[in-house]
């Protein structure tokens, strides 16, 4: 990278078995000027494994959450652009080379993508796939990969986001969205994924609940009309036929039928009111 900085930021909870293998790698990359681990209250020798070895070590007294230890990291580094990836040992110190060549080229968020056989088991691949595609549908761009952790970011633009970012593992979706929504750059690279030393933190049950809500926020972070107009016109059409059946068999207009048309209006004044507040966001966020 001529003339510009790269600090990786690397979120960390009880991954010692890890995080070594991770940090050597790192640090003896040329391109990389600084390694900044942020423990979230782990319970085991994470941070001291970490600043032993060269990492710039910041540590949270309790667990806060992944995107937390990001925004921390965010805060602290000094370069003018950031390398996010896991400590589990899944990302590939390797690919970053492909990550900063997209940033040169004048992206300002690049996204290792995985592909169908980097992933966990075969309901995450097909909830990833969902969310791609819906992502893709509300922004109107080609999204390879929402969810994806290993990223590289131009700093001052990432920064604007922070408030938006929330402290759980769901921080790719929201900042992926804010760069679309900002009008920025985004690409995606393809990366090899490894699989992982020691256990996963996501829980199965909560964070799957977690992820539908996810397919909401995504509407609502992005383009909230996209989301409760064809709700709003499906609830619509759906009273449409009710009332169409009752006028021909009994003659009348049903309470069902009124019903079903309040709730289309409804929904569809709630996703106006939606798309005003996420501009006000945006435009606060600026």
């Amino acid at each position: 990278m001529k003339n510009r900085k790269v600090s990786v930021v690397i979120p960390a909870k009880n991954e010692s078995s890890s995080i070594s293998k991770v940090i050597e790698a790192l640090v003896s990359n040329q391109l990389i000027n600084e390694v900044i681990v942020v423990d979230d209250g782990s319970t085991d020798h994470t941070g001291e494994i970490a600043s032993s070895l060269g990492a710039k070590l910041i540590t949270h007294p309790y667990s806060k959450g992944n995107g937390a230890a990001i925004k921390t990291g965010a805060r602290a580094a000094v370069g003018d652009v950031l390398v996010f990836m896991d400590a589990d040992g899944q990302h590939s110190p390797e690919d970053i080379q492909k990550l900063l060549s997209k940033i040169e080229e004048g992206f300002d968020l690049v996204v290792g993508s995985r592909d169908s056989r980097s992933q966990a088991s075969f309901g995450r691949l097909l909830a990833n796939s969902l969310y791609n595609r819906l992502s893709s549908y509300v922004t109107g761009h080609r999204i390879a990969d929402l969810t994806s952790g290993f990223r590289a970011v131009r700093r001052e633009k990432f920064l604007q986001f922070l408030s938006l970012l929330p402290n759980g593992f769901s921080y790719p979706t929201t900042s992926t969205i804010a760069f679309f929504r900002a009008g920025y750059s985004v690409a995606y690279v393809p990366v090899k994924v490894l699989r992982r030393s020691g256990k996963s933190h996501i829980k199965p049950i909560q964070d799957g609940i977690r992820f539908l809500l996810i397919i909401f926020k995504i509407g609502t972070l992005y383009s909230p009309l996209k989301l409760f107009v064809p709700v709003s016109f499906g609830v619509f059409m759906l009273g449409i036929s009710y009332y169409g059946y009752t006028y021909f068999t009994e003659g009348r207009f049903t309470n069902m039928s009124a019903l079903m048309f309040t709730t289309a209006l409804i929904v569809f004044l709630v996703g106006l009111v939606s798309e005003q507040i996420t501009s006000l966001l945006y435009k606060d966020s600026d």
